[in-house]
């Protein structure tokens, strides 16, 4: 299948499906008028980057994860260790943004929100009042 069929299918665009060939990820084979010719087994690997790449993972984790797919003597642990330390990192940044929504409720509860010049909020960005 050519490329606006193997997009349509895979629904990704065909700029995405270049892109993914570009960087390694995908090799379709070439027909022989030199065109694109994506396989089923193309589709299946779109969809496992389409996937994989909903889930959060970086387009090197993706290449890491279709090595260990691509891999018939591959090791669960594997797989499974890229998943725990894709994890603890989101679990960091969801800490970040906790503390970061905490800043801003403070921030929003300190200001008076009325017409005075007078702000809390720019007051406390600043590092204190001023004079």
């Amino acid at each position: 299948m050519n490329v606006s069929q193997a997009a349509q299918r895979s629904g990704l665009t065909a700029k995405a499906l270049r892109y993914y060939e570009s960087i390694g990820l995908l090799s379709p084979g070439r027909a022989e008028n030199g065109y694109r010719d994506y396989s089923e087994r193309d589709l299946e690997t779109l969809r496992f980057i389409q996937r994989a790449r909903a889930t959060g993972f970086s387009i090197d984790e993706v290449r890491d994860l279709l090595e260990l797919h691509r891999n018939p003597v591959r090791r669960s642990h594997d797989a499974k260790q890229l998943v725990q330390e894709k994890l603890t990192r989101v679990e960091e940044q969801l800490r970040i943004l906790r503390e970061m929504r905490a800043s801003l409720r403070s921030l929003a509860d300190s200001c008076a929100g009325n017409e005075s010049p007078e702000c809390a909020i720019l007051d406390n960005l600043s590092g204190g009042p001023r004079d």
